[in-house]
């Protein structure tokens, strides 16, 4: 009992001194919380989306792959069967939303069929109502604005028969709600009118309402037995199950990405937890000596230094704890706030999350103290004397050397692997390599740190005169405290500038060679992913700034199984397209597998109108190749077009190619596609720029979250640099009140600080960019390496990351600077 009480009581006495690295922690493990219920937030988010396209229905019924989608008689099958109050067939086709000129926006429309029964409607309204009549329509709400047209107003749509007509907008649609038209117009009408503006009408599925009285289990049983084993009959519960069968898996993937980010926080947070009891520690000298004097062993110091790191992380951790529940509440109050469509989050953690980061921040903190108190214990009774305790061996110094040697040797020899090797293996290597190199310079930091803030402090001192100096002087004579106290920030600096240079360079690299290595600048296809028309071929043919290259295809029984087969001239496509060389090499009779099968096929018949092949052996040479899916969407398989008159005869155009004729650039041939297309709506084009655009936007995101992810690393570290100024304050009160006494003014004192911290935050940030921008160009490297690595470093954000660092140095030296200022000559002089 009187050893907790001693421990309590010294760590009472130690409160001030360690309050920083105890938010340091707390800040940890509230972002520890943070991150796990912002991934589960997210994750349900989607899953919550894909629920809402499942609808109302107590019921649902697809039809099976063999059998294709439920037909008329499937419909009035269901409406007889026992149980059932009502049916609604999911009906969908295709249409064409106008411009005011009359011209068909860009995408071909989804025309959807509002069910009659309003328990039955699978659709999210957002404004207005539902509509009533041939003539009232719902549109999108994307689509809406486009048309700058509100509840009420006309809007120009296509009819199925390709003239143009009027109808009246009663409401939007929230395109949230369905997931599946992401991207294309939707057009709502009721079921009785969808003929007038719609082809290609199916019935994906049949919502069904059961009665009051009715069992799902043994309603769902019956409509088995009435549709055959042509139908799949699904409770709406089963259905919201396989419709989010992938929010485990994505939900692994995103708490490990968001992890990786809340290990490094953490690891900082170590850092800081244990440089603060290093430095404590030291100044305790004489004390721990005298306990050793009085009968204390090392087993009895490292008790007491491990009990208080546990005090401190236990009150540290249920501060965090408090402190992420409080962010997650205000994150599901913001939430609330905003229109998500169906999405209703709650970032409000379980508590098995809370005590799991609890109990991690606790571990964390006894894993801090674990080298300060194996230290400390090594303290021998002379210290209390005022003796030196023995130097360290030089046996000590040399195992040193050749460890952080054999780090540096193995870490740069994995970079240069990593960075010349063919993936996958070389982002392994690379990874590997960053980790083994970066250890071996924080075992340096004591020394490397020390010497960049040299360099920094000649300019400095030029600038801020004796305050300067004396803060650059300071940091050099004591090169442990200063290289422990950087290397917090060290790390925070070296991850954030590795992640946004890898994520640039890639970007730079990839981006291009998406669009390059496309067999066209263009692709245009059949909204209903049937055959071309004849005339919209024509009219493209017709444009002399434009070349042209078909794509047909047909489905062929391969060994029993439906295959789509495509083919297409090798020589009108883009010279660049991966896969391009084995194309124009491949002879007849043979074929390119997507699917990297090799061997003798037979092809038994075909899938295609009219075709009557069977009994043809088809070769498929050896390895994968990506064309055929890159010129056919969905197809597997690549043969010359002779073959594919063997295989297929009259297999139609399915997919066009266009590319601008030489000396016509992207605009020019886009107004020229256009205007070819102008006439057949149903024709649906697809800009390979726009993808590569879309790849930007998304690699430009993650960057953006990197950042601001990473940046808590270095708040943390802030943390530190601020404890460690606050303990040198206690053990430099004589040198400050000497300074004062000769004369030192309270802002010079307080302009010294701050430069100190300044100085060691920039040199920090100095020697981080440099080993971030040469991981992040390796990392970069391995995986661009196929397509070619372009680019360097992105200034702006690596300038940001130099801003925050030096930032968050100024910010460390306030509370320093202010209790430094308030110290008087006389007070400083007494101090011990």
């Amino acid at each position: 009992m009187t050893t907790y009480r001693y421990t309590v009581a010294e760590l009472r006495g130690q409160l001030r001194q360690l309050l920083l690295s105890g938010a340091a922690i707390a800040l940890g493990v509230a972002f520890l919380i943070a991150s796990v219920s912002g991934s589960g937030a997210l994750v349900d988010s989607f899953s919550q989306t894909a629920a809402a396209e499942v609808g109302p229905g107590d019921i649902q019924v697809t039809g099976t792959a063999a059998a294709g989608a439920p037909d008329a008689a499937a419909v009035e099958r269901a409406r007889g069967t026992a149980g059932v109050a009502a049916v609604a067939p999911r009906l969908t086709g295709t249409g064409a939303v106008l411009a005011a000129d009359g011209r068909p926006l860009d995408r071909t429309a989804v025309v959807s069929a509002v069910a009659e029964d309003p328990a039955l409607r699978w659709q999210l309204l957002r404004d207005g109502r539902w509509p009533a009549g041939p003539g009232e329509v719902l549109l999108d709400t994307d689509t809406a604005h486009r048309l700058d047209a509100a509840p009420g107003t006309e809007v120009q749509l296509a009819r199925a028969d390709g003239s143009a007509t009027t109808a009246r907008l009663v409401g939007t649609l929230d395109g949230r709600g369905a997931p599946s038209f992401a991207g294309r117009p939707v057009i709502g009408v009721p079921a009785g009118a969808l003929a007038q503006y719609a082809t290609g009408v199916t019935a994906a599925r049949l919502d069904v309402r059961l009665g009051p009285d009715a069992s799902r289990t043994g309603t769902a049983e019956a409509l088995r037995a009435a549709l055959g084993s042509g139908a799949e009959v699904h409770t709406r519960e089963a259905s919201v199950r396989e419709a989010t069968r992938q929010s485990g898996t994505l939900y692994g993937v995103v708490l490990i990405a968001s992890l990786s980010f809340v290990l490094i926080a953490l690891a900082v947070a170590r850092m800081v937890g244990g440089n603060t009891f290093s430095v404590m520690l030291a100044q305790r000298t004489r004390q721990l000596a005298l306990l050793r004097c009085v009968g204390a062993d090392r087993q009895q110091l490292r008790r007491l230094i491990r009990r208080q790191g546990l005090l401190l992380g236990a009150g540290a951790s249920a501060a965090g704890v408090l402190l992420g529940v409080l962010l997650c509440a205000v994150g599901t109050a913001v939430a609330g706030t905003l229109d998500l469509g169906p999405v209703h989050l709650s970032l409000l953690p379980a508590p098995l999350t809370c005590a799991l980061a609890g109990l991690f921040g606790i571990l964390l903190t006894l894993l801090a103290v674990r080298g300060p108190a194996k230290a400390a214990a090594a303290v021998p009774p002379v210290a209390a004397l005022g003796g030196t305790p023995a130097p360290t061996g030089g046996a000590a110094r040399v195992r040193a050397a050749v460890w952080i040697s054999g780090l540096l040797l193995a870490g740069t020899t994995l970079l240069v692997t990593g960075a010349l090797a063919p993936p996958p293996l070389s982002l392994l290597a690379v990874t590997l390599g960053a980790i083994a190199s970066f250890f071996g310079v924080l075992r340096l930091a004591d020394r490397v740190l020390p010497a960049v803030v040299g360099l920094l402090g000649r300019p400095a001192r030029r600038l801020g005169g004796t305050a300067a100096r004396l803060a650059a002087q300071q940091l050099r004579l004591n090169p442990g405290r200063t290289g422990a106290t950087g290397a917090a920030l060290l790390l925070g600096v070296t991850v954030m500038v590795g992640a946004v240079t890898a994520l640039e360079v890639t970007s730079g690299s990839l981006v291009p060679a998406v669009s390059a290595r496309q067999p066209g600048v263009f692709s245009a296809a059949a909204g209903s992913g049937g055959a071309l028309p004849a005339g919209a071929i024509g009219s493209l043919a017709a444009e002399r700034g434009l070349t042209v290259t078909p794509v047909r295809s047909a489905t062929v029984d391969l060994d029993g199984r439906p295959t789509l087969v495509a083919a297409a001239d090798p020589a009108r496509l883009n010279p660049s397209t991966d896969g391009l060389d084995r194309a124009r090499t491949l002879a007849d009779g043979a074929a390119l597998s997507g699917l990297g099968e090799s061997g003798s096929r037979r092809v038994g018949g075909s899938g295609g109108s009219g075709s009557s092949a069977g009994g043809i052996e088809l070769r498929l040479e050896p390895g994968h190749s990506s064309l055929p899916f890159t010129l056919q969407s969905g197809a597997t398989l690549l043969v010359t077009p002779a073959t594919l008159d063997r295989l297929a005869p009259g297999a139609p155009v399915t997919t066009v190619w266009i590319t601008p004729a030489d000396g016509e650039d992207r605009p020019t041939a886009r107004r020229a596609l256009d205007r070819a297309l102008a006439d057949h709506p149903q024709v649906t084009v697809t800009d390979t720029a726009a993808q590569a655009d879309t790849l930007r936007s998304l690699l430009d995101r993650l960057t953006t979250v990197s950042m601001a992810l990473l940046s808590f690393s270095v708040a943390i570290a802030g943390l530190g640099v601020a404890a460690t100024l606050m303990l040198s304050i206690s053990e430099r009160s004589r040198e400050i009140g000497m300074l004062r006494a000769i004369g030192m003014s309270r802002r010079q004192l307080r302009r010294m600080l701050t430069l100190e911290a300044v100085l060691l935050s920039l040199a920090a940030a100095l020697v981080g960019t440099a080993l971030g921008i040469g991981y992040g160009w390796a990392a970069a490297r391995s995986v661009t390496s196929t397509v070619g690595t372009v680019g360097g470093p992105p200034v702006l954000p690596v300038l940001a990351a130099l801003a925050l660092t030096v930032l968050t140095g100024l910010a460390a030296a306030v509370l320093p600077a202010r209790r430094v200022g308030r110290m008087t000559a006389v007070a400083a002089m007494r101090a011990t």
